[in-house]
């Protein structure tokens, strides 16, 4: 009975006696690590033994699909570099490290050494899985910072054994917490730079990055904090109002502007102010004063004024960007001037004039008679006076021709093709871009590029609709506005463009409240007569232009027709 319990296990013996018994034993890795198979024999023993690791099983002799062997001292043959015995062979440690490695290194291994005599090698077998993992976390990068765009960059990660298939950008005010943070997903892993647009002048963003595959997404990269550059302020000062203090001076008093119309740190304030000739129905010559910004209700003095004329004033705010909107008030006009006499009936009879505020299309002239005053009203038109100019021609470079090439919720990626550089190679380009309701006076993003690049993604933080247009540069100017793309941003899978055909030129006029309405036919003809002039030129020196430019007049016609500016008024300041 004893004897049949054991015929199974002697049984068992001699198979693995024949066959030689084989241990297992499986390892779980990701993508990317070193992986070290283990393999022991007892070199002390045995000596030093040739041994080989090969992928499946272990067969009657060898390694099946031999991936490295060793003569018992040294490698003597590997499929790759990847393959290394990094532990001391001759002790007997053939121990098999994988390098970096794959899902596809995934499978079995089998180690065998070569033990003399029949039946006598010793064999190991394991079982490796690799699995993939969320790509590592990015390094950003600040490339360059304006008044509302930020564009960064970054270097490609280990993507963890799974392409990355997008970036995510995280973007907040640093005074908030990351759960204000307005996040935006870009499908487009070649990216390694794109440019944030619509933020606002002087203010500190904080900014991150996740890399995503199809496993997950990566850790936060690193926390870059960012200002942008101050620009000029967007909005005028605030609650502006004249008094006629004497009859040689008047306090002007105001309040700064909004504070997210600022832009920076308000730096001062530019006031201007001159007189309204009646007679000449005419503004006469502006001046100027400055004021440094101070306090939350500013105030100046105006002297040295004329008696009973009537002045206009308009101020602008200050920073160290640049001059903002002018804010406006009616025209006021300075006291009566007093005349004293020695005589008491004289000096009681007279009587003092008012403070007199009024619109611009009307002015009030006062009368001091014998105690009592008379007014009349009488209709005053302010005659612009229009300066000299001079035309300077020079040839600049064709506007490019803008594409869309894809909008995806709040991401934009255009496309363009230069056209005719001029007499010099263009040394860059840039877009403008602002709300489809604004002018272009208030372009709120401009983004350079350099002359080789013909392509681009920028992000709008803020959804809306947007216009958006390009120019040219070279050494001797800069083009005309290219085409205008109208896109609405953030609104998911919707996408309008609209290409506007020509070329709107918005003009930069002075703010000037004094002018008056009537004398309509000077203010008419004057400038007329002066469109027409410009075009004049303007078509002269387009037809000169394509003669001089013989072979490039297809080029020319293609990338823009021929057009003309409306005329602009001229800064008055």
């Amino acid at each position: 009975m004893i004897f049949l319990r054991c015929v199974p296990l002697c049984c068992s013996l001699l198979f693995c006696l024949l066959l030689g018994c084989v241990s297992a034993e499986s390892i779980i890795a990701t993508v990317g690590e070193d992986v070290t198979l283990i393999c022991n024999y007892d070199a002390k023993n045995y000596g030093k033994l040739a041994a080989c690791w090969g992928r499946g099983a272990i067969p009657n002799s060898g390694c099946a699909n031999e991936v490295i062997r060793s003569d018992g001292t040294s490698v003597t043959k590997r499929l790759s570099e990847r393959y290394q015995l990094r532990r001391d062979v001759g002790v007997g440690d053939v121990s098999l490290t994988i390098r970096q490695v794959e899902e596809g290194d995934s499978g079995t291994y089998g180690c065998r050494v070569e033990i003399p005599g029949w039946f006598n090698d010793h064999k190991h077998q394991l079982t490796l899985t690799v699995v993939a993992v969320r790509p590592n976390p990015l390094r950003v990068d600040t490339r360059e910072v304006k008044e509302r765009t930020v564009t960064v960059r970054w270097t490609p990660v280990f993507d963890g054994g799974k392409p990355i298939t997008a970036y995510r950008i995280d973007l907040k005010n640093k005074q908030t917490s990351w759960d204000t943070a307005v996040s935006t997903e870009v499908s487009n892993p070649e990216l390694t730079q794109l440019t944030l647009v619509d933020l606002r002048p002087a203010k500190s963003y904080n900014l991150r990055m996740f890399a995503i595959n199809s496993v997950g997404m990566s850790e936060a990269s690193n926390v870059l904090t960012v200002t942008t550059k101050e620009a000029a302020p967007e909005g005028p000062p605030l609650d502006m109002q004249l008094e006629a203090v004497t009859s040689h001076s008047i306090k002007v008093t105001w309040k700064p502007p909004r504070l997210d119309h600022r832009n920076g740190a308000l730096q001062g304030y530019s006031i201007s102010y001159r007189e309204y000739d009646p007679a000449g129905r005419q503004f006469k010559r502006w001046q100027h004063l400055s004021v440094t910004a101070t306090r939350e209700e500013e105030s100046v003095i105006l002297s040295n004024l004329k008696p009973s004329a009537k002045y206009g004033v308009i101020i602008q705010a200050k920073t160290n960007a640049g001059v903002g909107p002018a804010s406006t008030a009616p025209l006021c006009s300075t006291l009566d001037e007093v005349h004293k006499t020695s005589t008491a009936s004289t000096i009681k009879s007279s009587s003092t004039a008012a403070t007199i505020l009024i619109q611009d299309t009307t002015s009030v002239t006062s009368v001091v008679s014998q105690g009592h005053r008379t007014s009349a009203v009488e209709t005053v038109t302010a005659a612009a006076v229009w300066g000299e100019s001079t035309t300077s021609i020079t040839v600049s470079p064709d506007p490019p021709v803008i594409e869309l090439k894809e909008v995806k919720d709040n991401t934009i990626s255009l496309l363009w093709t230069p056209g005719f550089e001029g007499d010099s190679p263009v040394t860059g380009y840039y877009l403008e871009c602002k709300a489809v309701n604004a002018s272009w006076d208030r372009t709120k993003t401009v983004v350079d590029f350099s002359p080789n690049q013909t392509e681009a993604t920028i992000i709008e933080i803020i959804p809306s609709t947007y216009n958006i247009r390009m120019f040219a540069k070279n050494s001797q100017g800069t083009s005309k506005a290219s085409n205008v793309i109208t896109i609405t941003t953030g609104e998911a899978g919707h996408q309008r463009v609209d290409l506007l055909t020509t070329i709107s030129t918005d003009t930069h006029a002075a703010a000037s409240v004094e002018e008056s309405q009537s004398g309509h036919l000077a203010a008419i003809v004057v400038p007329v007569v002066l469109v027409v002039a410009v075009v004049a030129i303007i078509t002269t020196w387009q037809l000169r232009r394509v003669k001089q430019k013989a072979g490039s007049l297809s080029m020319w016609l293609t990338n823009e027709a021929l057009r003309y500016r409306n005329s602009e008024p001229l800064q008055e300041l």
